[in-house]
């Protein structure tokens, strides 16, 4: 089973089912966890919030989960999610949509 921290958390790390683009990373507990398993939607810990946070809850922007691995040391997880819409909260298909070149962040060519 997943090891959390200290704090009770571990990463995830979301990627699109049939790109494999990394989409966005957050944070589960064990609630956050039970509730994606149960549900087949992605929930994290909302760090700022302190509270279970689904994806999409708002925007209706949820992440259909596929598929969860744990890497070997137990202590992350990969969703591989199929997008109901853009991931990210700023509109873009992924959190990652810029490039750090030197000092300055670019937008990354699509």
């Amino acid at each position: 089973m997943p090891k959390f921290d200290d704090k009770g958390l571990l990463s995830a790390i979301v990627v699109h089912a049939e790109t494999r683009v990394v989409l966005m990373v957050g944070f589960m507990d064990a609630e956050a966890l039970a509730a994606t398993r149960e549900t087949g939607f992605a929930h994290f810990h909302s760090r700022s919030r302190d509270r279970l946070w689904k994806k999409g809850e708002s925007s209706g922007h949820v992440l259909a989960v596929e598929e969860i691995l744990v890497d070997c040391d137990q202590d992350a997880l990969l969703l591989v999610c199929r997008p109901e819409g853009p991931t990210c909260h700023t509109g873009a298909p992924s959190c990652f949509y810029r490039r750090l070149e030197g000092d300055a962040l670019q937008p990354v060519k699509t």
